[in-house]
């Protein structure tokens, strides 16, 4: 299940939660950011850009530390079709939250829909704070009285894009909570540091459902159609005493058909989403079979040197008139001829629709995290390749062989919690190694640890120069003669 309660190991008190609502363009999302501390949601001009929820602890200095919940935009007559479930995901952040930040646009002055709002708002029991959004300048400060008619006594000015208002706006939140009952929100902060895990596919592979069953509940939106997910969302969980967090990305798509900017945003967003991953899930349609974009994507995990777990998604429907093991072994087969490069990543075969064996992906991501906890050491390895050497020379390269002189088993400081096996080999030349040959001393290690799930990195350095014994020689200077030595 989701993380919703503190653990013995974990005594972090309960939060308040803030939800920020409010019509679509209006600054909800540069305003969560703001109170963050951090980028998280999207911020751009284009309506309708923030669909999921996203949550988020605020940086406060108050007594009543809270999280803020940012929303889709209410009433957005958006043409993808997803008004309703926008709706349907601010009425649950409205149910949840203890405090409502009710955001208008000050520039623009009251629509009609913040009207609509603003009486749905004045039958909640919550309190809600009025917060007039786009007050840039000292002079703008005079539109903010003509927010009055929509019957809030608390109200607060606040510049998103410039910082204004928000020293206050964090007193007025503090002072509203501080009048209401304890919280009840408890969300577990690992002792630990969580694993996280980036699920990464195309557009429509089923990223935002195997999250959904993961969870078994409706936490992200689903559609069919390609490119719902726009914000890299962080979501906190919990199975078997480890703890995890789960990275939903927006669907990489080939650059070529990325048709705004809002989507260029989310795609970079994923691309930095598998860098500070600790493991990527790269999510395939196991019916439709790999594709183009596929071997880009498991490209740039290759890049970045992370582990890698393959989820065969849509398995359901792969065959489905065949044997669970025939369809298993042709399925393994197609995936690993494709994603040739990946050999190491082991494949999990799931359906998010009928909630099949979703969650082995933990199981797979602790048996990497296993591996990655038993390196070769740096005498094993020098034994390693030097049995290599011998069984299977490297070839002539300019009438000159490799030669390696120590190799070395690296550990940094950051390592997270699924380290990469990293490994220095100090040779003679490094233009004397192919390819062929490094792959063959990886090769030589994972025989001896398979390494499942982790790419093996190799640093390859020159032998430094030999220093010259004695004082350096004087150089003749090019015109000039040295005069003869003077006999005596």
């Amino acid at each position: 299940m989701a993380l919703e309660k503190t653990t013995k190991e974990n005594p972090e008190p309960a939060r308040h939660l803030v939800a920020i609502v409010g019509r679509p363009n209006v600054g909800k999302s540069a305003i969560f950011n703001r109170l963050a501390g951090r980028s998280i949601a999207i911020v751009h001009d284009q309506p309708g850009v923030t669909r999921d929820r996203i949550t988020a602890p605020a940086r406060t200095s108050g007594e009543h530390p809270f999280s803020i919940i940012d929303t889709g935009g209410i009433g957005a007559a958006l043409d993808d079709g997803f008004t309703e479930q926008v709706a349907a995901e601010v009425d649950i952040a409205m149910e949840t939250a203890d405090l409502i930040l009710f955001v208008v646009d000050g520039a623009s002055g009251i629509s009609s829909v913040d009207e609509t709002l603003a009486r749905q708002l004045r039958q909640t029991n919550h309190p809600v704070i009025l917060l007039v959004n786009k007050i840039d300048h000292d002079n703008h400060a005079s539109k903010e009285l003509e927010f009055a008619s929509l019957g809030f006594d608390q109200y607060q000015t606040t510049s998103a894009a410039h910082g204004r208002g928000f020293d206050e706006l964090l007193g007025r939140v503090d002072e509203q909570l501080g009048k209401l009952p304890p919280p009840t929100h408890q969300i577990a902060i690992p002792t630990k540091e969580p694993i996280k895990v980036a699920i990464i596919g195309r557009p429509n592979v089923g990223k935002s459902s195997l999250i959904n069953a993961i969870l078994g509940e409706q936490r992200t939106i689903v559609s069919d159609i390609a490119g719902t997910t726009r914000d890299s969302v962080d979501i906190p969980y919990e199975l078997g005493g480890k703890n995890f967090n789960l990275i939903d990305t927006a669907g990489i798509r080939r650059r070529t058909k990325i048709d705004n900017s809002v989507e260029v945003f989310s795609v970079m967003r994923s691309e930095r989403s598998i860098r500070r991953a600790d493991i990527c899930a790269l999510i395939v349609d196991g019916a439709a079979g790999i594709t183009a974009q596929d071997r880009r994507i498991a490209r740039i995990i290759l890049d970045e040197g992370k582990p890698c777990v393959i989820l065969a998604n849509k398995y359901d429907l792969y065959h489905p008139e065949g044997s669970r093991q025939e369809r298993l072994e042709q399925l393994t087969e197609d995936i690993r001829r494709e994603l040739f490069f990946l050999h190491y990543a082991p494949l999990v075969a799931t359906s998010a629709l009928k909630g099949q064996h979703v969650k082995r992906l933990f199981h797979v991501v602790q048996q990497v995290q296993e591996a990655a906890s038993r390196p070769v050491g740096t005498g094993e390895l020098n034994r390693l390749f030097e049995q290599a050497m011998a069984k299977n020379p490297p070839p002539m390269r300019k009438q000159k062989r490799l030669n390696i002189l120590y190799a070395s088993a690296l550990k940094s400081e950051h390592d997270g919690p699924i380290p990469v096996p990293h490994y220095v080999l100090f040779i003679n030349k490094k233009n004397l190694i192919t390819d062929d040959y490094q792959r063959y001393l990886e090769n030589q290690i994972r025989k001896q640890k398979p390494f499942i799930g982790l790419p093996i990195k190799m640093q390859l350095r020159d032998r430094p120069p030999k220093k010259r014994e004695g004082p350096p020689k004087k150089k003749q200077v090019r015109g000039v003669k040295r005069p003869k030595n003077k006999r005596q």
